[in-house]
C-alpha cells in the first residue's frame, strides 16, 4: 500500500482498510444471516468511506496555504470519495454478491453440493483475492477518467 508523503496513512495502510470491506463480509453471509445484518456491514463499510473522506479534506485543508485552498480541500474530498466508494464499496460487495449467486447456482443443480454454508465460504475465501485487482482498477479508470477531466492525481 502507499504511504502518503512518509507517513502512514491509516485508511490504506493499515488493517483499518479492511472495514472498507465489511459489506464483502456481508455479501458471502447473504444467504444465511436476515438483511438487516448485510445492510448493517454497508453501513460500516460507507462509515470507513466517509471517514477516509473527512480525514483526506482536513489533512488537504490543513496543508495548503495557497489561495486555492477551497478548491483543492474539494478536489481531494471527492476524489477519496470517489475512490473509496468504488474500491470498497460498490464494487467488491456487487462482484462477492455475484460470486455467491453463482454458488448458489450451481447448487440448484448439483444434489451433492447442497449446504447453506458452501456461498458463504467461497465468498470469504473470494475477498483477498478480489481487493488487490479492484483497487488497481479503480485507480486506474480513475485516473484515465475524473483526474484527468480535473488534472489531479493525488501523491
Amino acid at each position: 500500500m502507499k504511504e502518503m508523503q512518509g507517513k502512514v496513512d491509516i485508511y490504506r495502510d493499515t488493517p483499518v482498510r479492511y472495514l472498507g470491506y465489511a459489506n464483502e463480509v456481508g455479501e458471502a453471509f447473504r444467504s444465511i444471516v436476515p438483511k438487516s445484518v448485510v445492510w448493517s456491514s454497508y453501513i460500516v463499510a460507507s462509515g470507513y468511506v466517509l471517514a477516509d473522506t473527512i480525514d483526506k479534506s482536513l489533512k488537504t485543508y490543513r496543508d495548503n496555504i495557497n489561495p486555492n485552498a477551497t478548491k483543492n480541500v474539494l478536489i481531494s474530498m471527492t476524489d477519496t470519495l470517489l475512490w473509496q466508494s468504488f474500491a470498497s464499496v460498490i464494487i467488491p460487495g456487487f462482484t462477492i454478491n455475484r460470486i455467491c449467486r453463482a454458488v448458489q447456482y450451481v447448487q440448484k443443480r448439483n444434489v451433492a453440493l447442497r449446504n447453506r454454508w458452501i456461498p458463504t465460504i467461497v465468498g470469504l475465501i473470494s475477498i483477498p483475492f478480489i481487493i488487490h485487482p479492484i483497487d488497481t482498477a479503480v485507480e486506474e479508470a480513475m485516473n484515465m477518467t475524473y483526474r484527468k477531466w480535473i488534472g489531479y492525481y493525488p501523491k
